[in-house]
């Protein structure tokens, strides 16, 4: 099979970017899509032109670095897969498809369809973890968890932080991300200590970075390669008002009460 590419081509994060079209050669249908890409990158380099610069890594939907918007998706056509596993089945002979890079301001483009993921690191920094003692791995089966509570943290822990979510938000807004890695940590024990501090620290991470507000029109979800659900963004919204009404409460000066006559 054979088709068209609209590509979007920018060669650096300060040199305006544009469309550009190719034709590939004969493809296997069973090819990924990024195999697709590298087929299409040999005919380029052959020709002495410059490659399309893409990220990848693993190639088999853990990793979460391939990123691409294909004919305005996230991924893709289709629902819960990453774009390492969209194949060129999805398509049809002579199709013209389009690939652009994750349009959000947090997520500057570095090259073609490569963007500046950091914003996602920082967010992790400010509380995606947990520092205190939680003992060696032995000891997790002392801490008795019911079945929903850690089925509802591994299905959080699930999330790969592609930023696919971002990019198909019309604020770019980075709630279901950051809501499912507090959740994976604030849902079991070892992550109470500190669950008001990780939620307030998190959420001013992800302002200062630049990400919109969210707006549960849900197509972070819709577009999710793990299939993360948005429950967890209402769950995060419960967590942070009660963290900020705590820290409202402990932060404010004590009350004496005055001697009467």
């Amino acid at each position: 099979m054979k088709v068209k590419l609209k590509v979007w081509r920018q060669k650096n994060a300060t040199t305006p970017g544009e469309f550009k079209s190719y034709d590939t050669p004969d493809l296997n249908p069973n090819m990924s899509f990024l195999e697709m890409l590298d087929v299409v990158n040999e005919d380029l380099t052959n020709a002495g032109e410059e490659p399309i610069a893409f990220d990848h890594d693993c190639r088999e939907g853990i990793c979460g670095t391939c990123s691409a918007v294909i004919n305005g998706k996230p991924h893709g056509p289709h629902k819960g897969v990453a774009t390492c596993q969209t194949y060129m089945r999805s398509f049809s002979e002579g199709d013209e498809i389009t690939v652009e890079p994750w349009r959000a301001a947090p997520f500057p483009i570095l090259k073609d369809l490569i963007v500046d993921r950091k914003s996602f690191d920082k967010i992790m920094q400010a509380g995606g973890f947990v520092s205190i003692r939680t003992g060696a791995a032995q000891d997790a089966n002392a801490t008795p968890i019911a079945k929903e509570t850690a089925d509802l943290a591994m299905d959080a822990a699930s999330c790969i932080g592609c930023g696919a979510c971002v990019a198909a938000c019309k604020n770019a807004s980075a709630m279901l991300f950051t809501a499912a890695k507090a959740s994976q940590l604030n849902l079991l024990p070892q992550g109470q200590p500190e669950k008001d501090r990780r939620v307030l620290a998190m959420v001013a991470a992800m302002d200062e970075a630049g990400f919109g507000s969210c707006t549960n029109q849900y197509e972070c979800s819709a577009v999710c390669p793990k299939g993360i659900s948005h429950d967890f963004i209402s769950k995060f919204n419960r967590d942070y008002l009660a963290a900020t009404v705590r820290s409202t409460f402990q932060q404010a000066p004590a009350v004496t009460s005055g001697g009467g006559a």
